[in-house]
């Protein structure tokens, strides 16, 4: 699927279940659009506008999703594996059981995220923000955390073996 700018807008657009593989949707507005189930194997999301999206279940490996915003989006039981999403706005965003095994979340701005159950195992989330995420049950096995934020994160039942936490602010973390 080729874009132009005009076709760019698909604010509130059901696009669920669809294929959008390979797609350049660079600085889309995505907003409030449906994409649940829809394959997004190695699509271009840079700097995207998803605030608020459905993407539960969505096929996400390998996205570019640099600078996007993804306020208050459901990634739930997304397949998010290996996909960029350094500097993305990622607050509020329900995570809860999506697979970002090997995901670059590199100074992402997850506060308040809900991130329960999902696989994290050798993510990058250096500088990230997670103040209040919520990280219950969560396997961040091998993920870098150097100089994240996790102040009042919950991290009960999170597995944070061989895990670097060099820098990491802790205060008022919940580990139990």
């Amino acid at each position: 699927m080729n874009t132009t700018d005009t076709e760019r807008d698909l604010t509130g657009a059901n696009l669920s279940g669809l294929d959008l593989t390979g797609s350049d949707l660079t600085g889309a507005n995505l907003r409030g659009a449906n994409l649940s189930g829809a394959n997004l194997l190695r699509v271009n999301l840079l700097r995207a506008n998803l605030t608020g999206a459905d993407l539960t279940g969505a096929n996400l490996f390998g996205v570019n999703l640099t600078g996007a915003n993804l306020f208050g989006a459901t990634l739930a039981d997304a397949d998010i594996r290996r996909a960029n999403l350094s500097n993305a706005n990622l607050s509020n965003a329900n995570l809860s059981y999506a697979d970002l095994d090997g995901a670059d979340l590199d100074g992402a701005d997850l506060d308040g995220a809900k991130l329960g159950g999902s696989g994290l195992t050798g993510a990058k989330l250096t500088g990230a923000k997670l103040t209040g995420a919520d990280l219950f049950g969560a396997n961040l096995t091998g993920a870098n955390l150097s100089s994240a934020d996790l102040t009042g994160a919950k991290l009960t039942g999170a597995d944070l073996t061989g895990a670097k936490l060099t820098g990491a602010k802790l205060t008022g973390a919940i580990t139990d």
